[in-house]
């Protein structure tokens, strides 16, 4: 054999080779595809495996089967109590009719661009239904499911299942947040203005219940001295009435001295003159029956 020949056999193997490859494509157990020609779908393939295509000619393309995760972009959703929320949501699916997957929306990404806009209406529909209290309860499982079914009915004719609809986290919106605090913080100002005008009042209150109780107390010791010093006074009358029975010489004597003790006092008082008078009787004798005698000084 020539070498000339040999290098054709070599060019016709190679050809055929990769006329061969071409005609073949493997379809794995999680996906499922589409045979092309000139852009028109002449097949769906759902079975893996090794398939057969026209090289050259026809092209596939593959899609999931496994289960997708979409995370929907948050979304301001108003409630039927006039309360706007900040709503961040998922969704799961499938792509069960890739041939109808393909013709509305052709791939992944401009399918989740139509997902996001059907979640976002169904999600502002239901919840705009309900307060906002209700959101924040357990019947927010059953608003979900609502949704997801809603989806999931208008996402069949783009060939998908909605397996399931989910709210990850809802806000407020800022100015919203701030306006609650504000307000939230002027109630908390009232309270507290509320409590110090209560505390001044039970000041008030229980100063003067102290000071009506610290008068009373008062007045019942300036009462119960006075009752003493008179039942003192009326003692001490009874005992100078028996000194002045027993002797009234005597008696007329020691209250002359103590008066003469208490109005004489040493270095401040100074009298000049005779004696007279009754109050210096017993200046003449110790009687107190002599006469006036002579002017004295003290």
């Amino acid at each position: 054999m020539s070498r000339t020949l040999r290098l054709i056999l070599g060019i016709v193997v190679v050809a055929l080779g990769i006329v061969g490859f071409s005609a073949i494509f493997t379809v794995h157990q999680a996906e499922q595809a589409l045979v092309l020609q000139f852009g028109k779908v002449v097949r769906v393939v759902t079975d893996p495996g090794l398939q057969y295509k026209i090289p050259f000619v026809q092209t596939v393309i593959y899609f999931d089967k496994r289960v997708l995760d979409f995370d929907n972009p948050a979304k301001e959703v108003p409630t039927l109590d006039q309360k706007q929320l900040v709503v961040d949501t998922f969704a799961r699916y499938r792509i069960v009719d890739p041939l109808k997957f393909f013709q509305a929306a052709t791939n992944e990404l401009n399918m989740e661009d139509r997902l996001g806009n059907i979640i976002s209406a169904n999600l502002q529909g239901v919840l705009s239904r309900v307060p906002m209290s209700t959101i924040l309860t357990e019947e927010r499982a059953n608003l979900m499911r609502t949704i997801a079914e809603q989806v999931d009915k208008q996402g069949q004719r783009f060939g998908i299942r909605i397996l399931d609809v989910r709210i990850k986290r809802v806000d407020l919106p800022e100015e919203n947040s701030q306006a609650i605090f504000r307000r939230m913080q002027t109630q908390r100002e009232q309270e507290a203005r509320k409590i110090r005008a209560e505390g001044e009042r039970d000041k008030k209150r229980i100063t003067a219940e102290a000071d009506k109780q610290s008068r009373i107390i008062v007045a019942d010791a300036k009462r119960q001295a006075e009752i003493l010093r008179g039942e003192g006074d009326g003692k001490a009358q009874n005992i100078y009435n028996k000194a002045y029975g027993q002797d009234p010489t005597f008696f007329d004597f020691y209250v002359s001295m103590k008066a003469y003790r208490d109005g004489l006092a040493e270095q401040s008082t100074r009298y000049i003159g005779p004696p007279a008078g009754d109050f210096f009787r017993f200046f003449r004798d110790i009687t107190g029956e002599g006469s006036a005698g002579r002017g004295v000084s003290r």
